[in-house]
Formats: C-alpha cells, structure tokens, sequence
C-alpha cells in the first residue's frame, strides 16, 4: 500500500488509523506496544514517531511506503 504525505511527517500511531489498519487509537497504540510494528525494517515501540517520506512501515502482513 502507498500512502501519500502531504505534510512534512505523520505520527505513526495517527498513520495507522488512516489507513485502516488500526481502529481506533487505543488499538493503533497496542500494535505499537506489542512490538508489531517495523519502520524501515527494525522493530519501533514510539507511538509518536514522525514517519516522513521514504520510510516504509510493516504491521499485520502489511507494507505502507510513504511518499
């Protein structure tokens, strides 16, 4: 999946709802927790991590290039 930034960065947690992958914040912040989520292929628990373009997020079977 791509997503299109049209802002500098995005919170990873904020990045999750909008596409879908996480229900609500509460749930986006879990994922992050419970260390199922990876940015640019490491393993990241900031929920408040700005994802900018060129990064790449991996969660539940799914990739997010950001551009």
């Amino acid at each position: 999946m791509n997503f299109e930034l049209t802002e500098e960065y995005i919170e990873l947690i904020k990045l999750l709802k909008l596409t879908g992958i996480a229900e609500t914040g509460g749930m986006a912040k879990a994922l992050v927790e419970n260390e199922e989520v990876l940015w640019n292929g490491q393993i990241d628990t900031r929920k408040r991590l700005k994802v900018r373009r060129g990064d790449v997020i991996e969660v539940l079977d799914q990739k997010i290039t950001i551009s």
